[in-house]
């Protein structure tokens, strides 16, 4: 049986860790291996390759450093995900990779090393990136739906406690899943554990022609998971609670 286990070039990680630097987001007029450019987003690749046979991009969504899903104006947000979208597809449709990954780390819990505002594609070489998820993964109990967008809470999560999806149809309006998942964010950095979230993930997915956009509180990793990959929900109590806290607070956005 093969697992899919990526290879981390230590050495490069180490370098990485041990510079000590103003934010290298914010010097643009220093950032080499530009791919390409759209007003304030830039692509470009990673300066420290940490992973052996990938390709390793970052989107820098911002010049401002203090950015974020939760307080960029919607069209700003959603020209944004239209961007990353729109080139993790090319990825997606290289025959240079098997594989290509979308995704946002943000917060001191979330594992990134950055706090610009950025996302990162990582074009996989040699192994099938979603090969450990399944369909029912994106299955759950619905907090909202509009004009097709729908927003639900992952009744078998990944990794747990908390998953919220939105999804849409690739023929469907990005906008409206833009404000979707800028709702979601927002709720989880300002009421959400009594606002003691201060971290979150975006992975995205492309699946039976929808897109996914798969969001994740992060707090320190259960040892059910870290050791058994036992996955964990929150009891028919509490996700009602968080059903009707969600949708207090969108009314009140």
């Amino acid at each position: 049986m093969t697992q899919n286990v990526l290879s981390f070039i230590a050495t490069t990680g180490i370098q990485k860790a041990n510079i000590k630097q103003g934010c290298p987001f914010c010097q643009v007029a220093d950032l080499r291996n530009i791919v390409d450019r759209q007003g304030e987003k830039i692509l470009l690749k990673n300066k420290y390759m940490t992973l052996e046979d990938t390709e390793q991009l970052v989107l820098i969504e911002s010049d401002r450093h203090n950015g974020d899903v939760s307080n960029y104006e919607k069209q700003e947000w959603a020209a944004i995900l239209r961007y990353a979208i729109d080139n993790w597809e090319a990825l997606l449709k290289s025959k240079a990779y098997r594989s290509a990954l979308l995704y946002k780390n943000f917060g001191p819990e979330s594992g990134g090393s950055q706090e610009h505002p950025h996302m990162q594609l990582i074009g996989l070489k040699n192994i099938a990136g979603y090969t450990a998820i399944r369909k029912k993964n994106f299955i759950g109990i619905k907090l909202a739906e509009k004009s097709g967008v729908t927003v639900n809470l992952s009744e078998f999560p990944i990794m747990g406690f908390l998953e919220i999806n939105v999804i849409w149809r690739i023929d469907n309006q990005l906008r409206i899943a833009a404000e979707e998942i800028q709702n979601v964010v927002s709720y989880l950095l300002n009421q959400y554990y009594q606002g003691r979230c201060q971290s979150y993930n975006l992975f995205f997915y492309k699946s039976d022609a929808r897109y996914i956009c798969k969001i994740v509180p992060r707090f320190t990793a259960s040892p059910y998971f870290v050791g058994y990959k036992i996955a964990q929900t929150f009891n028919a109590d509490y996700v009602t609670f968080i059903k009707h806290e969600y949708l207090a607070y969108c009314a009140r956005r």
